[in-house]
């Protein structure tokens, strides 16, 4: 692939040993996937967060790149990590595990990595203009940042976000390309949505969609945590990066819906049979987990509002980024749902945290993608509902 002299100087190691490193692994996957250029990126979000994930190797690759005094170039957000970041002992969590997981998140700080820890990265600054390219990892955060922001992303692995990050480029292929922007599955919903017929939807769409684009026909008009939800979910059950609303997500005019090779329709009894197949048992929760992805300052009003009527009948985390939960605390919010018996939880959230290891053994979730997720990760059951039906079963 073509370098400039800039990049060639960064790839001959002019830049120090670091910035080589990281320009071989961007060169490499350029290689692999056939692109003739590098880009400039304007963001990064870095995946490869939890010691849950990532384990001993990933935290010896971290501290040698920081020792190494690697440091990014870009504004640069991390994932979720695999614990609350302050409230990890009243949540249970070993410290031996608490010890390497502050190590993971002072090793990408040393790295000026924003130690945010959220899959919402977009809800607390990093919010790339339509057309920008960026290299971001987290599955759902990919979907939100090309399909409702209309930024340029390929679905990264953390080390290449990472080199990204370092180096200030990523390879131009994939959904950096408008060609590969289109869409190849069109998907007419013929049934009113609400709450988790989103990511049942998903789930759906990510299972005959693969690596596709879909295109969507709504009777009504999807908010933003509902695309949220929409995204996350087909990136899970599938591996849609990219998917576009008609009159909804910007570049649905460029989309061309009619050259699609495919073409579904979805009712109401496609979503049901969604929502009975995401769980996995019929036994009740006793452990309700809300926010995957994490939750926008709304959600949280939402159940807060909820809670002030409703107690829960087992324990309840609201996952949420330490910058959401502290404007929720603000607000009043935290209070209200703590006083209910909850627990708003920052920096981490059902998948990527060692739930398995604090006594549950059902999740209650609204989220298809933890549906998809919590049983292999975690080995526990789920159930998928509706929040308020969780909450209030």
């Amino acid at each position: 692939m073509y370098l400039d002299r800039t990049e060639e100087r960064m790839y001959d190691g002019e830049f120090g040993e670091t910035v080589q490193q990281s320009m071989e692994i961007l060169v490499a996957l350029g290689d692999i996937y056939g692109a003739e250029r590098m880009v400039d990126i304007s963001s990064a979000q870095v995946s490869g967060v939890s010691y849950k994930t990532i384990g001993d190797a990933g935290l010896e690759y971290l501290e040698d790149l920081r020792a190494r005094g690697a440091g990014v170039k870009v504004a640069s957000t991390l994932n979720p990590a695999g614990m609350d970041l302050q409230r990890w002992r009243e949540m249970g969590f070993s410290e031996e595990f608490a010890s390497r997981q502050i190590r993971i998140v002072e090793a990408y700080s040393a790295m000026d990595v924003m130690n945010t820890c959220t899959c919402t990265p977009y809800l607390i600054g990093n919010v790339p203009l339509r057309g920008s390219h960026v290299a971001w990892s987290e599955s759902s955060a990919v979907s939100y940042a090309n399909s409702v922001l209309g930024a340029r992303t390929n679905r990264e692995g953390g080390p290449g976000a990472l080199a990204a990050a370092i180096c200030g480029k990523t390879p131009e292929y994939g959904y950096h390309l408008q060609e590969n922007r289109r869409a190849t599955l069109r998907v007419d919903v013929e049934c009113e949505l609400s709450g988790s017929d989103y990511g049942a939807l998903g789930y759906i769409t990510g299972k005959i969609a693969g690596e596709g684009v879909p295109y969507f026909t709504f009777n009504g008009h999807p908010s933003a945590d509902d695309l949220k939800a929409l995204g996350a979910a087909m990136a899970s059950s599938g591996a849609v990066a990219l998917y576009h609303v008609d009159g909804v997500t910007p570049e649905y005019m460029e989309a061309s819906p009619d050259e699609a090779g495919e073409s579904i329709t979805v009712d109401a009894g496609d979503i049901l049979e969604a929502r009975e197949e995401l769980s996995t048992t019929d036994d009740d929760p006793d452990l309700i987990c809300l926010g995957c992805p994490h939750c926008s300052l709304d959600e949280i009003r939402r159940i807060a509002s909820f809670l002030r009527k409703n107690k829960p009948a087992c324990d309840l985390w609201v996952c949420t980024s330490a910058a959401i939960g502290s404007a929720a605390s603000r607000m009043g919010y935290t209070d209200v749902i703590e006083a209910a018996g909850g627990m708003v939880v920052s920096d981490t959230c059902m998948v990527v945290a060692p739930v398995e290891d604090l006594g549950y053994e059902v999740l209650g979730v609204d989220s298809a993608k933890a549906a998809n997720y919590v049983p292999g990760m975690c080995g526990l059951d789920a159930v998928y509902d509706d929040w308020m039906n969780l909450i209030r079963p």
